[in-house]
């Protein structure tokens, strides 16, 4: 008789050892440790799940029931998804070792995510809260010149905790008579170098003068009889400083996250390019960094603080009897950036001219004719106002767009068309639409003949 071969099926219900098995498997093919605490973590929840019900099939049914229960807790979309995508990876696994049916971890695989609704709002911090941030270590102990120093890198660099933890003294080089952290390895081993402000290589050099540090991690211990110890910290010591600087400065709920956050959107608005920011910060994707920066939405002057209903904003005889910095109203429509004047006897003694490339035409016709009644100093020069100002106004919108951004106004402008720009560029039709796109949201262009408009009004091409 011929004997039969058993074929070996794969298996619809999974136990303990055969989920052990997986998560190992997944776990292996994962380089850093947090990502492997991370993944851990979600799959011992759905294990713990999945065991507490008996003769369950590891199936899409299965999953779909996980992420209501889930849903159900009241998480958010990102760690519903954390998790989710740890399923989907232990399924693969299981599958590639034999343990399930590879239609079966197809299907698992086709599970939806949970779907993100709005956008979570950050935490920033102004550039005066920031001083008082700096200004709470002590700076005559040695823990106070400690955490000046971290808080100085958090603030001027924009560096992630464990970045911070791990920076050495080695890292701190001088390029092109600059000093920069060279070859830092941040979030998934990307590689990146951050130039180092003069004021905060000050802060280190007091640090690590004071510790006696030369080689080796530039942070480390310090105990209560302030003596430094050990070979470093760990970044809940990082975690544990912020919150405490920020409880004496006043500042709640601030994390050493925030403080990332708060670089970015000062480099921005210092005029910084978008691309030097992000840089700067390590970011792979450019909308990565509009995120950073706060972009679609604006608190400190929203849209619905110039409506109508608000008291006048009108220039007062007495506020310009006592020499105080009346404000020029804004329109409801466009953006609301005040534009300061202090002046006495008709004479301009001070003009913050910082936010009039971001008013509307009726602000600055507004502007101009009060600025037109007064003499201007005489630091200004010859020109008039109104040269100087629309000297300002193009400078400053042509600075806020990135090198791409400038290229592909300045292609639309000379008559392209998208596909024309994306051979132009060696991209495709599709990218080149998105940088159009993103090109007319930043300038608040509605059409190609406003681009063109832009683009002479700004003297990117000639008229």
């Amino acid at each position: 008789m011929k004997k039969k071969l058993l074929c070996r099926k794969p298996k619809r219900i999974l136990r303990l050892p055969d989920l052990d098995h997986a998560k190992t498997a997944v776990l292996n093919t994962l380089g850093s440790p947090e990502s492997q605490r991370s993944r851990q973590f979600a799959i011992d929840d759905f294990i713990a799940w999945y065991c507490s019900e008996p003769r369950l099939a590891f199936n899409k049914t299965v999953v779909l029931r996980y992420r209501l229960q889930l849903e159900a807790q009241r998480l958010s979309a990102s760690t519903i998804n954390v998790r989710l995508a740890a399923v989907r990876r232990l399924a693969y696994e299981a599958a590639d070792s034999g343990l399930l049916s590879p239609e079966l971890a197809a299907s698992i695989r086709r599970v939806k995510g949970s779907k993100k609704l709005g956008i979570r709002l950050g935490n920033w911090l102004t550039a005066q809260q920031s001083k008082v941030l700096l200004s709470v270590p002590a700076s005559a102990s040695f823990r106070g010149k400690r955490d000046r120093a971290m808080l100085a890198l958090l603030l001027g660099c924009g560096l992630r905790r464990s970045e911070l933890v791990h920076l050495t003294l080695e890292h701190l080089q001088q390029r092109e008579e600059h000093w920069a952290i060279v070859d830092l390895v941040g979030k998934g081993g990307h590689v990146r170098a951050v130039p180092v402000p003069a004021w905060v290589k000050e802060t280190i050099d007091i640090w690590t003068a004071t510790a006696n540090i030369k080689m080796g991690k530039l942070f480390r211990c310090v105990n209560k009889t302030g003596s430094v110890w050990g070979r470093g910290i760990n970044e809940k010591v990082v975690w544990s400083m912020v919150r405490e600087c920020a409880s004496k400065a006043r500042l709640d709920r601030l994390a050493p996250h925030d403080l990332r956050r708060t670089c970015a959107r000062l480099c921005h608005e210092a005029g910084d390019e978008l691309e030097q920011i992000q840089f700067l910060l390590g970011h792979i994707s450019v909308q990565t960094t509009e995120r950073y920066l706060g972009c679609k939405q604006r608190l400190r002057e929203a849209v619905n603080d110039k409506i109508g209903l608000e008291a006048s904003g009108t220039l007062r005889a007495t506020e310009v009897a006592r020499g105080q910095s009346p404000i020029i109203p804004a329109s409801s429509t466009g953006r609301c950036n005040s534009l300061r004047i202090k002046f006495f006897s008709s004479k301009v003694l001070f003009c913050d001219l910082s936010g009039y490339a971001r008013h509307t035409p009726t602000q600055r016709a507004h502007f101009m004719r009060f600025c037109e009644s007064r003499p201007l100093l005489p630091e200004i020069g010859s020109r008039g106002a109104r040269d100087v100002l629309d000297h300002m106004v193009r400078s400053t919108n042509v600075r806020r767009l990135s090198v791409r951004q400038r290229e592909v106004l300045t292609l639309v402008a000379q008559g392209c068309n998208t596909k024309q720009v994306g051979a132009i560029l060696k991209s495709s039709v599709k990218t080149a639409e998105t940088h159009r796109a993103n090109l007319m949201q930043r300038i608040d262009c509605h059409s190609v003949v406003e681009l063109v408009r832009y683009a002479i009004r700004n003297h990117v091409v000639e008229a």
